[in-house]
């Protein structure tokens, strides 16, 4: 791709769309198209057909999905497989249907069993159960990461499919109804300072900002009080779910972003499976040299030459984690909080440990930059920010 090769962010108002298309912009990529969801339903088909035939984008960040936590998980199980997949297929069937260049999913770790072995390799993929509050989100992603491989396999596409770890950063979202651990907790934490304090304007300003439950800041100190107990938070108290011993992994999301536009700008499908003219191998070429894109010399994800070919994603981390309650310990060091933090072991913990190794990842010549201590006070700093 070139500097003014079309490129559509789907997703670029999240927490990695935005890194991504700010990181593709300081490289010199300005011809970005991105649509909001007001603009564009992703699920709708219609629309998103509609949208490909009048933007013609030569490469695709697939970067939209419909998230949220283990309660969100819990709570909007359907919501959260249905969603998922009506987004992919959707995007991928068009950027195919357009002739896009390249196309880059983004995926999640949970796709990786309960209890894979760790760190977990990409091999390790439909090896065994996967961790019941967030199946179906999982089988999403591993339905989109094999579309990808599908694709490639059966048309000669180039679609890469990434697998982040937990990320954070920017953007991030800090909804307690529907966030991630380390936003709820950080919110949680600066709530119950705040109310120590009794500085019920920043509360205000807070609430007014994301409400909880419909609750903002002109409701009562009642209500208020009343809400944020429902999620943990008291006078220099948080409760957090679980017993605060599982082990994370956290990537900030503009290393994400860079690793992402790294993979898109420099790996093709050939670099991940080892095949330098992967192409001409698989189709053979015609008397032309163009490439038939409507049979595969394999079908059902295998080609006779080369044995089975699957597990092309790529994970991305920085192979290094923490327990949930050490992670706490650096939220209340960010925050200043003086108060307790206790950990409700009658709620669920979720899987155990999620480490991913990222050999192919380095070897594909990316390795992270921001490491977890100095993540967690930047994205502090960004929250109250925020606020302003």
């Amino acid at each position: 791709m070139n500097k003014n090769s079309k490129i559509y962010v789907a997703g670029h108002h999240g927490l990695v769309g935005s890194a991504i298309w700010n990181n593709l912009k300081q490289r010199g990529y300005t011809n970005l198209v991105g649509c909001t969801h007001s603009e564009l339903d992703l699920t709708d088909q219609v629309a998103v057909r509609r949208f490909f035939d009048e933007e013609q984008p030569e490469a695709v960040v697939l970067a939209a999905a419909f998230v949220g936590g283990i309660m969100a998980n819990s709570l909007y199980r359907a919501d959260f497989i249905m969603m998922n997949m009506k987004i992919q297929c959707n995007v991928i069937s068009e950027a195919y249907a357009h002739g896009v260049e390249k196309l880059l999913f983004l995926g999640s770790t949970c796709i990786y069993p309960k209890n894979a072995p760790q760190p977990m390799k990409e091999d390790c993929l439909l090896t065994s159960p996967l961790e019941y509050t967030n199946e179906e989100y999982a089988i999403a992603k591993i339905a989109g990461l094999k579309m990808c491989e599908s694709y490639n396999l059966q048309y000669g596409t180039n679609y890469i499919a990434v697998m982040p770890t937990n990320l954070y950063g920017p953007n991030d979202n800090f909804h307690l109804e529907n966030s991630h651990v380390m936003p709820a907790m950080m919110r949680k934490v600066y709530l119950a300072k705040l109310i120590h304090d009794g500085d019920w304007e920043k509360i205000a300003i807070d609430l007014n900002k994301r409400p909880v439950e419909g609750v903002n800041g002109e409701a009562s100190r009642d209500d208020v009080i009343t809400v944020l107990r429902k999620y943990g938070i008291s006078d220099n108290k948080v409760v957090l779910w679980g017993t605060g011993t599982p082990l994370r992994e956290f990537l900030w999301s503009e290393d994400m972003a860079d690793a992402s536009v790294h993979i898109l700008l420099n790996v093709n499908f050939s670099d991940i499976i080892g095949i330098e003219k992967y192409s001409s191998v698989h189709y053979g070429a015609s008397t032309d040299g163009a490439v038939d894109r409507n049979h595969s010399a394999g079908r059902g994800g295998a080609i006779p030459s080369l044995g089975e070919i699957r597990n092309c994603h790529i994970n991305v981390g920085t192979g290094k984690e923490l327990t949930i309650r050490q992670l706490s310990e650096l939220v209340v060091e960010a925050v200043g909080f003086t108060g307790t933090v206790e950990f409700d072991a009658t709620k669920p913990d979720g899987t155990m440990r999620k480490l991913i190794d990222v050999e192919k990842l380095h070897s594909l010549g990316w390795t992270h930059q921001v490491e977890i201590e100095d993540g967690v006070k930047r994205l502090f700093d960004w929250y109250r920010d925020s606020l302003r």
